[in-house]
């Protein structure tokens, strides 16, 4: 199965993945460099954020999408896979 979304969706993911990639970048550089822990933390914080985002947008295409046609069609395989992985969430 493909991700659900438009064509400018994924573009719009690609774009926030690169822009993740080079913030962690950015920490291994912070790490060699010594830098102060706190900044490191800020940093750290800011990419998990960027991930979560990331995260919410494509389980937003999910639900609208895949699931949604799931529903009409009375198919509950990817409602439990949705379920499963929601469980799996820490």
């Amino acid at each position: 199965m493909s991700l659900c979304g438009t064509d400018q969706d994924k573009e719009r993911l690609v774009s926030r993945l690169r822009r993740i990639e080079g913030q962690v970048r950015g920490l291994c550089s912070m790490i060699e460099q010594d830098r102060d822990c706190i900044e490191v933390l800020q940093q750290i914080t800011s990419a998990t954020g960027a991930l979560r985002g990331v995260w919410l947008q494509v389980v937003g295409d999910h639900l609208r999408g895949c699931v949604s046609k799931a529903v009409a069609e009375n198919d509950e395989k990817l409602i439990d896979e949705l379920i499963e992985h929601l469980q799996k969430i820490r």
